[in-house]
């Protein structure tokens, strides 16, 4: 109908090639606009200033052979002021900007190796992005942003990838477990010797005590019976120690079994045993 009474309506965002006889005339901004189509006047088509988004996935080799496929997202938009040319200068936009895409990823990534990849993918986008501006401004595009989105390597590189990651930490646990574990036997044979220490000085405070003990009661045994010696009262204390001994290991509830000689005789020789060890423990 708009074209019946010579009438072109341009949207937002949007300009209009227009053409007389074929050949380009005039570029239409946003609005209305009259074309005599009986003078020779028509539109040859629209093209849209609003930015645009081209995903390019491109798969490439490394430096250490392993084959990756990196996604590149590409956001352009065609410039007001070079409309003719984004208009008439190029077949296929999309497809022009995803070969020079191959052609910078394809150069850039099979000099880094994988782990490179990964840590110095912004340099990548940055060449991919001089690389467009350079060519994509000369048939009118502007290129307003580059990004590397994702790398993905192959499946069975990405598993053997998480193998190594996961056996280095394996070997930080194993090797902290282990310095804990030195630790805490460090810390048990401390507390071992300080116990034996302790152990040590408490049986000797007993045996000074026993010691102490036995003298008391040879002196005052010596004084209330008149006419016995120091050794019959050590005799005589010694024996009933010893039998107390047997009578609490005898009524002990665990079973065990202690081997003595056996015989009066073997009284004496006890006593003589277990006097000349507390006499040698008093002497020190």
């Amino acid at each position: 109908m708009g074209n019946l009474f010579c009438c072109v309506q341009v949207g937002q965002s949007t300009v209009a090639i227009k053409e007389r006889f074929g050949r380009f005339e005039d570029v239409l901004e946003p609005g209305c606009h009259c074309l005599p189509w009986f003078l020779g006047s028509q539109l040859a088509g629209h093209l849209s200033l609003r930015l645009q988004q081209l995903d390019v996935r491109c798969e490439t080799k490394t430096k250490d052979n392993v084959f990756v496929n990196v996604v590149a997202s590409i956001q352009y938009r065609a410039l007001a002021d070079k409309a003719s040319d984004a208009f008439y200068k190029l077949t296929d936009t999309r497809k022009q900007i995803q070969a020079y895409v191959f052609d910078v990823i394809r150069a850039s990534v099979p000099k880094l190796n994988l782990d490179d990849v990964f840590e110095q993918k912004t340099e990548i986008a940055k060449a991919v992005e001089e690389e467009l501006e350079k060519a994509m401004s000369a048939y009118g595009y502007e290129i307003a942003q580059t990004l590397i989105v994702d790398i993905e390597p192959d499946v069975h590189v990405k598993r053997a990838m998480n193998e190594i990651n996961a056996a280095a930490r394996m070997r930080v646990a194993a090797n902290e477990k282990a310095e804990a574990e030195k630790i805490l036997q460090i810390k048990r044979a401390e507390g071992e010797a300080e116990s034996k220490y302790l152990s040590g000085l408490g049986i000797a405070r007993q045996r000074q005590a026993i010691v102490d003990g036995l003298r008391d009661s040879v002196l005052g045994f010596s004084v209330n019976v008149p006419g016995t010696t120091a050794k019959d009262v050590m005799d005589m204390v010694l024996v009933t120690q010893y039998f107390d001994t047997m009578k609490e290991i005898g009524a002990a509830s665990k079973s065990s079994a202690v081997f003595i000689p056996h015989g009066p005789g073997a009284v004496r020789d006890v006593a003589n045993q277990i006097r000349e060890g507390l006499l040698q423990a008093a002497h020190q």
